[in-house]
This record gives C-alpha cells, sequence and structure tokens, in this order.
C-alpha cells in the first residue's frame, strides 16, 4: 500500500475518489471498500470508450502476486459516494479495503489516506478549464 490520498471536496460535494498503489504478496483480488464518512464506496474504472472517458463501476479488481495496481486518476479509484461531511484538505479519511484471497476469504485492509487539496489533484485538462 503506497500513497493513499482523497480529492479534497467543495462543500456541496457528495462524492469524491480515493486514489494509491496496492501490492499484494499473492494473488488476490480487491472486492470492496467502505468508510464511515460515505454512505457507500465503490470500484471504478475510467476508460476512453471512442474519444469520450466513461467511469464504470466493477465488481472486483485483480491484484497479481507482488505486481503495483494503481490507482489513480483517469484510472482505477475508489468512489466515495454520499459524503456525510465535506472532505478538507489536511484531513485524514479512514478507509477499509476488503481483499480476497485465493482461498476465497476476505480480508479487512485499514487504511488512513491524507486528503489532498483539489488544485494539486486536477489533471491537466480540469486545470486548463479552472477560472479563478
Amino acid at each position: 500500500m503506497d500513497g493513499p490520498w482523497v480529492r479534497a471536496t467543495v462543500p456541496s460535494q457528495k462524492t469524491t475518489g480515493a486514489f494509491m498503489r496496492l501490492t499484494s504478496d499473492s494473488t488476490a483480488r480487491l472486492v470492496g471498500a467502505s468508510s464511515p464518512l460515505a454512505g457507500a464506496v465503490e470500484i471504478h474504472e475510467t476508460k476512453m470508450d471512442g474519444d469520450v472517458m466513461k467511469m464504470t463501476q466493477i465488481s472486483a479488481i485483480s491484484l497479481p502476486a507482488g505486481k503495483s495496481v494503481e490507482f489513480k486518476p483517469g484510472g482505477y479509484h475508489l468512489m466515495l459516494i454520499d459524503l456525510k461531511a465535506q472532505v478538507r484538505e489536511g484531513d485524514s479519511v479512514p478507509l477499509t479495503l476488503f481483499i480476497e484471497g485465493e482461498d476465497g476469504k476476505q480480508r479487512a485492509q485499514n487504511v488512513t489516506a491524507l486528503v489532498r487539496p483539489l488544485r494539486q489533484a486536477m489533471d491537466g485538462a480540469a486545470a486548463m478549464s479552472h477560472h479563478h
């Protein structure tokens, strides 16, 4: 687990993304996640469909043994939905990841993700359309 972070939100915003790098010692799958700050946490994948970027919910992500899987803007990420409060820069967000091993057993891994400012987390396209 490397560098987990969550994108800061504006007051009325009800969703945000969580990002990190996951590396599993053995073949496993990320099958879910939860956070006390969100009504639901979903696993999402962003990919290009023609020239439209689409975000879809997926049920699990394979974690090959010894290989890093990157959760980043524009790729895999965790979507925190129905936020109970604004997520502010400098806060930390508790997350629980549910990882299923080859034996079919699930284990919970607790993670604390740091909240990064909106402007830092934006990608090029979003930054270009940003007005001061």
